[in-house]
């Protein structure tokens, strides 16, 4: 089987060019990659789960870091990280999710640092989070999502997505005044 005739196969079954179909392909891969990476960072905080440090010492954490009170604080983000992370990997609800992940990453970078972009003490990887969070919460989930099946979501998306962005940021920002 020659590659076209192989390309005319894998994308005959779908009414989509083949670009579209590789575009939500690509989108999908990457909610898939971010969205459970978050689901399982958040899943530390709140359980323990994969070696992490579970809610009281997440609270204590923040507490350290000058949040008032830092167990509440880390059940909000424990909560924010695993539910969003979960509803950005299947495409549920996408701008929320984005929104919930876009506040927790304005405090992650704040508390991080802007000091270095590279390790051993950089923000490189968080940075490439939140921006593919920003981007996934602007490009929308893509046609393999349960968003595409949601008639409002697809009729609206760009209002919504800016929307998310801009809620998600001052979220965040929110939280950071409440910590100073």
């Amino acid at each position: 089987m020659t590659q076209a005739s192989w390309d005319r196969t894998l994308f005959s079954t779908s009414s989509a060019p083949a670009t579209t179909v590789t575009h939500d392909t690509g989108l999908l891969l990457l909610r898939l990659v971010v969205g459970l990476s978050m689901a399982g960072h958040g899943a530390m905080k709140l359980f323990g789960w994969f070696g992490g440090p579970g809610l009281t010492a997440t609270g204590k954490g923040f507490t350290m870091a000058g949040y008032p009170a830092g167990d509440a604080m880390a059940v909000i983000s424990g909560l924010s990280e695993t539910l969003g992370g979960l509803a950005l990997a299947i495409g549920l609800l996408t701008p929320l999710a984005g929104a919930a992940l876009i506040g927790v990453f304005v405090n992650i970078l704040d508390v991080r640092g802007l000091g270095a972009y590279f390790p051993p003490k950089g923000v490189e990887l968080e940075v490439v989070l939140f921006a593919a969070i920003v981007a996934l919460t602007l490009t929308g989930p893509g046609r393999f999502a349960v968003d595409h099946h949601l008639p409002v979501l697809r009729e609206s998306r760009p209002r919504y997505s800016l929307l998310a962005v801009l809620v998600g940021l001052v979220a965040g920002f929110v939280v950071l005044i409440i910590r100073d």
